[in-house]
């Protein structure tokens, strides 16, 4: 391929035709890459984002590295590289390579698919394929507008707490999944609505994290968080603790105790103080009666 042809292709390899739900990527010298535009995932089972090429020669390169990335451009991360020499049918990646990826697909045969062991709802992103041949100054191939990946998850509580003093309590419900959960709150009285019961911002983890809180919780009461989406449910139970009747016999006994004692201390100190005037009196009528004699 001249300089000029490759320049040529650099150009118009956005050149995009939809298909079905796959999107390729194509130039006028016939170089093709197909991804699909989305992949669906379930949160701890494996997924494939497939991804194929063909081009113009009769025979496949000898030599080419393979490389997927999560995000495009300067803020990409290369999650999976490899390469294959000599007309190997092994494509090598390196020994510090995560091995929750892997090439599925076999690079002889233009499949670069990638697998992904056990994705979890971090793994949310669009992904993208590339094929370098070495020797062949630009010559490299993507998929420029990504595959995205939805991992989809069944509601999970991540905790559920009180927080306050005994002047007032409230319970928090932090839940996971994707689509993101609904929550209610649940008493013996029923389902709480209104403004008793209100969502909290979502944090920073990405639109599958949600946390609710519910006001005026009360000692001696069950409550309920329960979450739900289209793929199932969660809940989880709250029990305040009522105080207990030592705790209060000893409240009671000690705000007694404190007016008992304040009384104690004083008729001690009345009598003190009698005593103590009654020996000054006594040591002046001895010291009179002396006198007189």
């Amino acid at each position: 391929m001249s300089a000029m042809d490759t320049h040529h292709f650099t150009k118009t390899l956005g050149l995009l035709v939809i298909l079905y739900s796959a999107v390729i990527a194509k130039d006028d010298d016939g170089w093709l890459m197909k991804a699909p535009t989305e992949v669906r995932a379930m949160e701890g089972y494996p997924v494939v984002l497939p991804c194929s090429f063909s081009h113009p020669h009769h025979t496949h390169p000898s030599s080419m590295h393979v490389s997927w990335t999560l995000g495009h451009g300067r803020a990409a991360t290369v999650l999976f590289r490899c390469t294959s020499l000599n007309n190997s049918q092994l494509c090598q990646s390196r020994p510090s390579q995560d091995q929750r990826y892997r090439l599925e697909g076999n690079h002889r045969n233009h499949d670069v698919s990638l697998r992904i062991n056990s994705v979890t709802l971090n793994d949310n992103g669009r992904f993208y394929c590339r094929v370098e041949i070495p020797g062949h100054p630009h010559t490299s191939f993507e998929n420029t507008l990504g595959t995205r990946l939805r991992v989809e998850a069944a509601p999970r509580i991540l905790s559920l707490s009180a927080e306050g003093t005994e002047a007032g309590f409230k319970a928090v419900c932090h839940v996971q999944g994707s689509p993101l959960p609904d929550i209610q709150w649940i008493e013996p009285d029923g389902v709480q609505e209104g403004e008793s019961s209100f969502p909290l911002s979502q944090d920073g983890t990405g639109q599958y994290r949600t946390s609710s809180q519910l006001l005026d919780v009360k000692p001696g009461r069950q409550y309920i968080c329960a979450a739900s989406n289209s793929l199932g449910k969660d809940q989880a139970t709250l029990y305040l603790l009522p105080p207990s009747p030592e705790r209060l016999t000893t409240k009671s006994s000690f705000s007694l105790l404190v007016p008992l004692l304040a009384l104690a201390l004083g008729i001690k100190l009345l009598l003190a103080l009698g005593v103590g005037a009654w020996v000054i009196k006594r040591r002046f009528s001895i010291r009179a009666s002396s006198v007189e004699h």
